[in-house]
């Protein structure tokens, strides 16, 4: 018989159930007391009474990203830390959460922030006194078809390097751990350790016990009113309690960050998200069993499901087309007052998870609901939190935008904690950079995106994914309406660049995999053309600096391990972090005496701009710092043929004595003005042209029209990654971030020591240099079948788990596979044997010497010298 107020899961036709404690545009109280979970109480009122004039750091928001960050910032040392939260602590979006723990994550960096999370969950109780209901179960992801084993088998190559436990299970052992599942269609699991759940409330409230503890002030109810920069670059702060000064603020006020962010001019592309889940009266089967049921995540059914005492909590991803998103409080705000309010339940929404939960559990179909929780998450367009200081204001840090927030809390607050301190991430983090967004991100973009995001939660992560809701941005390059019938193109930092191109009757379609698919040949096509021929690649995403005053060549000789160019000359530099971490790496144009062009990679636009603009202001550099990133757009011109085309078109000497590697000119093109750099990542004779993003189309035809004799002919971003690989070229983010030094990442030719200025770093580095390498970047050839490593697979060495690739890719001219790798110094020696894991199975690899390929102007300079046999 059905309880008052319950309903009967396996009927369809459900009604509308009353819920227990917890109602649409109410004030509930905790939901830990609507289901009743360890710590549950009345939330207590802040008892401080005291207030600060001067802080050294305010957060802005009582969740448990923010209280995360006061905890571990008190812990540390810092003197005057404040926390405001404008009603009670967990209110939001972090005491309704349904308190998910897991070690796993799809990407590379945020498994440390999720291992740092569990490791201080584990000892929290311990340390504050504070009871904070951790359970540890473990979980299984479940694979039902054949390419999610693939994608298991994927992901266990990216954990094999990191502390985390991970493993592939089979059917039987799936089974004996969770033995209330259907097996029919199982085919293999993907089993955490030590993945669980928490409490939400207790966990913010133990974090709130321990940052007191430390001397931090919490103070609630004490709403930000206003915000307001200083010349000196501190910040005022309005509130109802009074106002206070602080030397920096952070934003972490979860769905308010939005509102935060517009006090101070800023349109944070966050929107809320409704996320349900439903929670179960007791099941005979589940109060039978002698130990916790693992969290359970059906990935085609798009759920999750773990134990709730003696029944069962899960909580479905709709699909984009179904969810729903909470976009009246982009255009009009969060309704005022709300805190601790749930949305109506809809459980119609998400009755295509509750027939796939109930196939895969079938206890659930004899189960009773108590409750259905419905409430307000924050996503950003691309799912991920934003972390980190804000490009163009002066001491503004942000930790928003977190779907998953109690996993991520403790983790961040220990990151942002010692970035904050230190003066530079502990770890590369650049996914989450806040500043990987920009004007181009509208609102629009962000509701159009999170909704895509939302539903693709559990769809199948294949390595060069591309999602296409909300494309193509405003950012297109001059281009783009000429190619984009022609290629596959790729989203970077709002821009569209071509990745590959196809031709009459091969395969358009975009069709992901962990083998090699349809772009394969077509990519090796591209690969012959600049190697053969000429080729033309659209270069436009990069990000573009022009900076001039008097202290210029002072604020880029502090900022950059290389000397300075002379004028005329290009150099490749990079920027340090004092600890002497590669933060950045960027092509240097001396243009004029005292004026640059700075040329960094898309992704990295804002980052390095940020940091540029940050020790400007430090020094008190009097420069100019311009961003012509969307003013300008580039080609690049690359293959043997490369010179006698663009010779037709310009009165100017292009010949190698006249206009010589690395050199910069101002030139026309066919009566265009173009900053050609003779310089190309492909390693092959080319010149980048670097013009205003109006006359791209028409500098593009004129190309293509002149080099017709030579058979020009279009190239992208796979090819021209498969041509930097056999030159043995770095990447910045994969060969190189700040998880490296430049000396283990083989940059020691770029980085002078003996160069007078005092360079960020610079001391750091000698002391490097002193002490000596563990690792070395190295350079590997394998064999396999249909499958070429991407970068981040394991590197075995007499069974054990010695290092990681960072980067790889096909070598058409030798037909194996390439990749560059960490291994320790012991076994970095050329010759050596290793194995790479690849989908499941470990490779013979070797290290040799790099180059595979000499460069053009290598080559080019043997020959000159007579050592036609060297090359």
């Amino acid at each position: 018989m059905l309880r008052s107020g319950a309903q009967r899961l396996g009927g369809l036709a459900l009604r509308t159930a009353p819920l227990r404690g917890a109602q649409s545009v109410s004030y509930p109280g905790r939901l830990r007391s609507v289901y009743s979970r360890e710590g549950e109480g009345k939330p207590p009122l802040s008892t401080e009474t005291k207030w600060k004039d001067r802080a050294e750091t305010v957060i802005i928001g009582g969740g448990c990203i923010g209280v995360s960050l006061a905890y571990h910032l008190a812990k540390a040392g810092m003197k005057d830390v404040v926390l405001l939260e404008k009603s009670e602590l967990t209110a939001g979006s972090t005491w309704h959460a349904a308190g998910l723990t897991t070690y796993f994550h799809p990407g590379i960096n945020l498994k440390k922030i999720h291992y740092d999370s569990i490791k201080l969950y584990e000892k929290l109780e311990e340390e504050t006194g504070q009871v904070v209901g951790f359970h540890q179960p473990g979980s299984i992801r479940i694979a039902t078809t054949p390419v999610r084993v693939d994608e298991f088998k994927y992901q266990m190559t990216r954990t094999g390097w990191h502390v985390t436990e991970q493993y592939i299970i089979e059917p039987e052992k799936i089974q004996e751990m969770f033995p209330l599942l259907n097996m029919n269609k199982i085919l293999a699991g993907l089993y955490n350790p030590g993945d669980g759940h928490i409490d939400p409330y207790s966990l913010t409230m133990a974090l709130a016990a321990g940052a007191r503890k430390y001397g931090a002030l919490l103070k609630y109810p004490a709403p930000v009113t206003s915000l307001k920069p200083r010349s000196d670059g501190t910040w005022e702060i309005e509130t109802p309690e009074g106002s206070m000064r602080a030397n920096r603020i952070v934003n972490a006020a979860g769905f308010w960050a939005r509102e935060v962010g517009k006090m101070i001019g800023l349109e944070h592309p966050l929107i809320p998200v409704q996320h349900q889940y439903v929670v179960t009266s007791t099941i005979p089967e589940v109060k039978a069993l002698k130990r916790e049921l693992p969290v359970l995540r059906d990935l085609e059914g798009s759920y999750y499901l773990r134990q709730e005492r003696d029944g069962l909590l899960f909580g479905p991803y709709e699909s984009q087309e179904k969810m729903k998103l909470q976009d009246s409080w982009v255009s009009s705000g969060v309704p005022p007052g709300f805190g601790k309010e749930l949305f109506e339940s809809d459980l119609d929404r998400i009755m295509d998870h509750v027939e796939a939960a109930m196939d895969m559990v079938p206890v659930l179909k004899k189960a009773d609901i108590i409750n259905i929780v419905n409430g307000p998450i924050t996503y950003s367009p691309d799912i991920l939190p934003m972390v980190g200081p804000h490009q163009g204001v002066q001491n503004y840090w942000v930790a928003i935008g977190f779907g998953y927030g109690i996993i991520h809390a403790g983790g961040v607050g220990k990151y942002l904690s010692d970035w904050i301190l230190h003066g530079e991430p502990p770890f590369d983090l650049i996914e989450l950079d806040p500043n990987r967004y920009g004007k181009w991100t509208t609102a629009q973009y962000t509701e159009t995106k999170a909704r895509e995001s939302y539903g693709f939660n559990n769809i199948v992560g294949y390595p060069k994914e591309e999602r296409f809701a909300g494309r193509p941005t405003q950012r297109v390059s001059g281009l783009y309406d000429t190619l984009k019938s022609k290629c596959s193109m790729g989203f970077h930092a709002g821009w569209e660049q071509p990745h590959w191109f196809y031709k009459p009757g091969q395969d358009t379609q975009y069709k992901p995999s962990f083998r090699r698919t349809n772009w394969f040949e077509p990519v090796g096509s591209e690969y012959k053309q600049v190697m053969q021929r000429v080729g033309v690649i659209d270069l436009s995403p990069f990000g573009k600096f022009n900076i001039k005053g008097q202290d210029s060549v002072k604020l880029l000789d502090h900022l950059f391990a290389n000397v300075i160019p002379k004028v005329g000359f290009t150099n490749i530099s990079h920027m340090l972090t004092p600890k002497g971490r590669v933060y950045a790496e960027l092509t240097v144009s001396h243009q004029s005496p005292g004026e640059f062009l700075l040329i960094t990679g898309s992704g990295s636009e804002l980052h390095d701009l940020r940091w540029i603009e940050e020790e400007a202001v430090k020094g008190g550099y009097k420069v100019e710092i311009t961003n012509k990133t969307d003013e300008l757009g580039v080609l690049g011109v690359a293959g043997p043929h490369a010179r006698k085309v663009l010779q037709k078109l310009t009165s100017e000497d292009l010949s190698d004595d006249v206009f010589k590697f690395l050199q910069t000119k101002s030139v026309k093109i066919s009566n265009i003005p173009v900053t050609a750099i003779r310089i190309s990542y492909t390693g092959e004779l080319g010149w980048e042209l670097y013009h205003r993003q109006e006359d791209s189309a028409v500098l593009y035809d004129v190309i293509m029209n002149a080099g017709q004799e030579e058979g020009i002919d279009n190239f992208g971003t796979y090819a021209m990654n498969a041509l930097r690989l056999e030159k043995a070229f770095r990447a910045w983010g994969s060969e190189m971030n700040c998880d490296t030094n430049p000396l283990e990442a083989g940059l020691e030719y770029f980085v002078k020591l003996n160069k007078p200025a005092d360079f960020i770093g610079k001391q750091a580095l000698k002391q490097i240099k002193a002490t000596g390498l563990k690792r070395r970047l190295v350079y590997l050839t394998l064999a396999t079948d249909d499958v070429d490593p991407e970068g981040n697979e394991s590197i075995w060495y007499n069974g054990k788990v010695v290092g990681n690739t960072t980067s790889g890719s096909y070598s058409y001219s030798i037909q194996k596979s390439l990749a560059f790798a960490y291994l320790p110094v012991e076994l970095s020696k050329v010759g050596q044997q290793v194995e790479v894991e690849l989908l499941g199975k470990n490779y013979p690899a070797v290290v040799m010497q790099e180059p595979l390929l000499l460069t053009e102007p290598t080559r080019n300079r043997l020959q000159k010298k007579g050592g036609k046999n060297k090359i």
